[in-house]
């Protein structure tokens, strides 16, 4: 993708020029923003995916959802690829997004059955599309804390949606779509709560009823291997590589959806992880280790918190106005945010929607952003983590993520339950880290410790076990980095 010559910069060459810039040094203005003077870009291992993706990806929203009037949402895409950027995020939910993405895929000649096809280059990037479906064909019931929405058919559900993005990306947007053209993964998009994370393994979890409905997974697992168990997939198509899920908000309900996954089906996740996130209920303690545990690719997003890090008030974007087209400011500049997001244990590549693209490299969001990525993941020790963290406070008080909870502190062991046989069998599921990593847990016996287990990311509904000879009151407490503890009820015996 990018010819290595010598008249590259390195990125600490480069970050120098943008301090520079910043201080209103003009430096080398006729430097422009090309693959002669990029550096390859920087990879990292894409979980159990065969995969080795670039730090730096491209978010499908921004001005390629949200398009302001003087922006021209393909460029952004060329330039992108350009760079040797190589993975590609958008949605069903996203406008305009999945159009965009068709019409750059053409110039790029990367739909199967056009002229010049060019599988090498298709093959060599990674393209995830998204629902926010959770049943696998329309005729949603209505149930309680269970949201599904479409810009397609509501009618066609998960599988429409699937269909859709295909069609929207590689074919007319006439519900067709050539043969050959497939997404690399599809994600159930903004998991939310424990009862949308009950519909999606429906079908899976209970027993398979063709005339009613099911879950999304069962539903696109046919569709990632060829098969028909749902009966939606009769002409036995593989329109879709991998599985996988984001989520902005509810930790602890993602934790769920990947601890019930024992079909192996979840290749990734996408979730939101800034500065400000251990002022919520925090991403990098939770639900990030309990992915890397089982060897979940994981995409990082909202690093600038949807904008609310700049020129947007905390909220939802909704119009072009929306949309960042500043990179950083004085006070909180864009690059210590992206280094933060990347150096996150668990976190292999990082999504960030571009406002506006630029022939100068130096005024180019995308650009800029790019050399921030290229950061090794154990680049920033805690003490560097924690100085960054400051300067998330510095914007509107550390008060950004509105799509977060809030941070509820460390929580007791959950589900502590007493089982009695030759020993006492004490068994609990993980707490919920606060601000600090869960360290473990201690068991006590009649008001006396008793026994210390390492804390460990619960990646299955296996829960974590003690056995104890003799006892009447049992407790167990967690016990986090700080030393804060949080203890569950009493267990007699």
């Amino acid at each position: 993708m990018i010819a290595k010559t010598a008249s590259r910069l390195s990125r600490r060459e480069f970050m120098r020029l943008s301090a520079a810039a910043a201080a209103g040094v003009t430096i080398m203005p006729s430097l422009a923003c090309s693959r002669e003077s990029i550096p390859a870009p920087m990879k990292r291992r894409f979980g159990r995916i065969n995969f080795d993706v670039t730090t730096m990806a491209l978010g499908g929203q921004g001005s390629i959802q949200w398009t302001p009037a003087d922006v021209e949402p393909v460029d952004i895409i060329l330039k992108a690829f350009d760079l040797g950027i190589n993975y590609y995020d958008t949605s069903n939910v996203y406008g305009p997004s999945q159009m965009n993405f068709g019409k750059a895929f053409r110039r790029l000649n990367l739909v199967p059955g056009q002229e010049g096809y060019n599988r090498e280059l298709r093959e060599s990037v990674f393209l995830t599309t998204k629902t926010m479906v959770r049943w696998a064909r329309g005729g949603f019931p209505d149930m309680p804390g269970v949201r599904n929405s479409t810009q397609g058919d509501p009618a066609e559900g998960a599988v429409g949606d699937l269909k859709r993005a295909l069609s929207q990306m590689f074919g007319n947007d006439d519900g067709t779509y050539p043969e050959g053209a497939y997404v690399d993964m599809i994600m159930i998009h903004n998991l939310t709560t424990f009862e949308e994370v009950d519909v999606v393994y429906r079908g899976l979890e209970t027993p398979m009823d063709k005339d009613g409905n099911f879950g999304a997974l069962v539903a696109l697992r046919d569709f990632r291997d060829g098969t028909n168990v749902t009966g939606l997939n009769p002409k036995n198509e593989k329109l879709v590589k991998h599985l996988g899920f984001s989520g902005h908000h509810n930790a602890p309900a993602m934790i769920d959806m990947i601890q019930r996954d024992k079909w192996d089906l979840l290749d990734g996740m996408l979730v939101s992880i800034n500065v400000n996130d251990r002022r919520y209920l925090n991403m990098q303690h939770n639900v990030i280790p309990v992915a890397e545990a089982r060897d979940i690719g994981v995409i990082g997003m909202k690093v600038f918190a949807d904008g609310a890090m700049y020129t947007k008030e905390p909220g939802w974007s909704r119009v072009p106005d929306d949309v960042v087209r500043i990179i950083g400011t004085d006070s909180v500049p864009s690059k210590p945010l992206i280094e933060y997001a990347l150096t996150t244990k668990g976190v292999h590549t990082l999504i960030v929607g571009i406002g506006e693209v630029n022939d100068d490299p130096l005024r180019c969001q995308l650009v800029q952003n790019y050399y921030a990525a290229q950061v090794r993941e154990d680049e920033l020790d805690e003490r560097q983590r924690r100085e960054y963290e400051k300067i998330g406070v510095r914007a509107r008080n550390g008060e950004t993520n509105y799509f977060q909870m809030e941070d509820r502190g460390l929580t007791p062991p959950r589900n502590a339950r007493l089982e009695k046989a030759d020993n006492i069998k004490i068994s609990w599921d993980t707490s919920y880290a606060g601000d600090e990593p869960i360290s473990h847990y201690q068991v006590l016996r009649d008001g006396q410790l008793a026994e210390t287990i390492p804390h460990r990311p619960q990646g299955t509904l296996e829960p974590f076990t003690c056995e104890l000879a003799g006892g009447k009151e049992f407790r167990v407490v967690a016990v986090d980095h700080a030393g804060r503890r949080a203890e569950s009820r009493t267990l007699n015996a």
